[in-house]
């Protein structure tokens, strides 16, 4: 879930806190696992102290935000994480969402291979894919494979009211 809260304090001083609270799920399809864990996101954007100005408007989370266990069982088995949002009724569709794979997490699997998703894909509506897993002679379980997430189009235009959003990975066959 992202949240956007712009105050107003004292004419036109602006602040404004993002906290994004993660969805945490366990989605079971073929015997693929993932689990969804890590702190929630609080973006503090700056104050807006002179007239005039805007936001930066884009805003990352730590490298390690979102921490995915995935399990692929099955040998020669694959998994596809993907990754979408359900806005809040009030979600102004000119934030954006992004996310990206930050690290291969920790595996004891040898042969099996994590890749994609290294540079920032857009979060949309509906599921895109954000990495892929292959498991060649045994299980590939990943532990805490390290996700972060942006935050753009935060400005001054749009109205002052709080914003959220659900962030969803899920995991399937390729």
């Amino acid at each position: 879930m992202t949240y956007k809260n712009i105050l107003l304090n004292k004419g036109f001083l602006y602040k404004s806190i993002i906290p994004v609270f993660l969805f945490v799920s366990c989605h079971v399809k073929s015997q693929r696992t993932l689990t969804v864990g890590g702190t929630n996101w609080i973006v503090a954007v700056p104050s807006i102290t002179e007239a005039g100005s805007n936001y930066s408007g884009t805003y990352e989370s730590a490298n390690n935000q979102v921490l995915l266990n995935a399990s692929i069982p099955l040998l020669l088995g694959n998994g596809k994480v993907t990754v979408r949002y359900e806005p809040d009724p009030s979600w102004d569709i000119n934030l954006i969402l992004y996310a990206k794979r930050t690290g291969n997490g920790t595996t004891a699997c040898i042969a099996c291979t994590i890749t994609g998703g290294t540079s920032y894909v857009i979060i949309p509506l509906t599921d895109v894919e954000l990495f892929r897993i292959q498991a060649t002679l045994a299980l590939a379980s990943y532990t805490n494979i390290p996700v972060q997430l942006q935050l753009s189009g935060v400005s001054v235009t749009i109205p002052a009211r709080t914003y959220n959003s659900r962030i969803i990975f899920t995991i399937g066959a390729l």
